[in-house]
């Protein structure tokens, strides 16, 4: 017996991979796929509020390096889409807008791209972001599938990417029509790639969270970077259930995560010293605020900046400057003057 739950139809058998990413930001845009019964968890903790912040508004630095690139705020576009016209345009204002503002830019997974050159265009966006800090990204799961060296160097190098992601997502591809189920063997062959590829590798979970259990097995795997992608924003695994069966199946398993905050925290404590992406549900500036006080090198954000990027860039930097102003003025009221003062302070209130 198939371990598959059964499908409505069979039409899903000829969703090519092009197809099922556009499904993927039309559900993303028009069905309820945030989490419901899972939150962050960053509306557990207050900002320390200072009346006498003894600092200039306008002055607020909020400049920082990650993976060898300046960037002006501590800010990623998160990982969204490739391999369709759609997605072209969509990664094009995303990274104009990234170049205007001096943040970063990751990319949706590349594995459509790698299957078929022809969708290669959907990932270029050197020539609107020459400089910007540029992320590839592939799965994880394809190390099983006789993906390594060659394939991620060609990921990165054809795009003109500065590092890449690994995407790990096992809850995701048990709900996706014929997903991806093979997760075993992975941290030697992680380890392994590391050690042979010459550009900063990252893992990154895709909202449904990394554990500090599954940091602490790759302390020495070499990996440049982690990215929590915590529970309490985008459930994919709704996302997948409202593509493969028109509806939500499995509620149970759509709601399991690991909170954003916790994973966060979890990890921070165990490897303090590694650069953390804080990514899953941040919807503001003040949840920008907490996470970078609770560890965090940079956030990201992602589905918020959907709609924005099928506009224009335009749409995109409207909605970021708020984002950022909102951080800034979170940072003045606290009396942090930069990201290092930020980063000092805890969420107790001075007597």
């Amino acid at each position: 017996m198939s371990q598959n739950p059964p499908l409505l139809d069979n039409t899903a058998k000829a969703t090519t991979i092009s197809q099922r990413k556009l499904k993927h930001v039309e559900i993303c845009l028009n069905y309820p796929v945030e989490y419901e019964s899972l939150t962050t968890g960053f509306e557990t903790f207050q900002l320390p509020y200072k009346a006498l912040p003894e600092t200039d508004l306008n002055a607020i630095d909020m400049r920082c390096e990650f993976l060898g690139k300046r960037l002006q705020a501590p800010i990623l576009i998160g990982a969204m889409t490739g391999g369709a016209e759609l997605a072209g345009k969509i990664n094009r204002h995303l990274a104009s807008a990234a170049h205007q503002l001096g943040i970063g830019l990751m990319l949706g997974s590349q594995r459509v791209m790698l299957a078929h050159p022809q969708h290669k265009t959907s990932f270029l966006v050197r020539d609107v972001a020459p400089d910007i800090l540029l992320i590839g990204n592939l799965g994880v799961a394809q190390l099983n599938k006789g993906f390594g060296e060659k394939e991620v160097k060609l990921a990165i190098e054809s795009i003109g990417a500065d590092a890449l992601a690994l995407h790990t997502n096992p809850l995701q591809e048990a709900m996706q029509f014929e997903g991806d189920g093979d997760f075993s063997a992975l941290i030697p062959k992680i380890s392994q790639l590391s050690q042979d590829v010459p550009y900063p590798l990252l893992l990154k979970e895709v909202g449904h969270g990394l554990s500090g259990e599954v940091a602490w097995a790759l302390r020495e795997s070499g990996l440049a970077a982690f990215d929590v992608a915590g529970a309490g924003g985008t459930s994919w695994a709704k996302v997948e259930a409202f593509a493969r069966y028109g509806e939500l199946r499995f509620k149970e398993l759509c709601e399991w995560g690991i909170p954003t905050a916790k994973a966060l925290a979890d990890i921070h404590q165990l490897l303090p010293e590694m650069p953390l992406i804080a990514s899953g549900g941040i919807r503001s500036g003040v949840d920008a605020a907490k996470a970078l006080m609770m560890g965090a090198s940079v956030i990201a954000m992602a589905r918020p900046l959907l709609k924005a990027a099928i506009e224009s860039s335009k749409a995109v930097i409207e909605y970021l400057e708020s984002f950022i102003w909102e951080l800034r003025v979170a940072m003045h009221c606290m009396g942090a003057k930069d990201l290092a003062a930020l980063k000092k302070l805890n969420f107790k209130t001075h007597p």
